[in-house]
């Protein structure tokens, strides 16, 4: 784990390369009809005629429909890389306790002591990470660490 004296956390760089990933993808963005009438033409199509070529992806997003599949694509094998790396750490030890204490410390659970947000941003219920012991290993230590910090 220790890179030069610095601790990579796994699933920081999972998530980064992720990222990466999602930005790279051939989506648009429009919050007015100026800017959509600028995507629209950014994609050599009318903002007008070519509607039915395009789809929202909510949030003011939206793709081509002919780059469609490759979002979801995209998105899919992003779930499924996320479940390949917690099914292969054995103890929770690695990769779920680094994802847990990426998640807790984005969801300001030092100050809050608050579970919720961060496992609701990891799809996990309380119940399920108190019934797996890798889930409940991983949180445990990541609850110790990020707690210790001030001592």
């Amino acid at each position: 784990r220790p890179k030069g004296g610095i601790t990579v956390n796994k699933y920081a760089e999972l998530k980064e390369r992720q990222q990466k990933e999602v930005n790279a993808l051939p989506l648009g963005f429009a919050f007015s009809e100026s800017q959509f009438d600028e995507m629209m033409k950014g994609w050599g199509l009318s903002p007008k005629k070519d509607l039915d070529k395009i789809v929202s992806i909510g949030a003011g997003g939206f793709i081509q429909k002919k780059d469609r599949s490759l979002l979801h694509e995209t998105f899919d094998r992003h779930k499924r890389e996320m479940k390949e790396a917690i099914a292969a750490d054995p103890t929770g030890e690695g990769f779920i306790f680094d994802m847990f204490l990426c998640e807790l410390d984005n969801h300001e659970y030092g100050y809050t002591g608050d579970t919720t947000d961060a496992l609701e941003a990891l799809g996990f219920t309380a119940k399920e990470v108190v019934d797996d012991p890798r889930l409940n290993r991983g949180i445990c230590k990541a609850h110790q660490v990020i707690m210790g910090r001030d001592e």
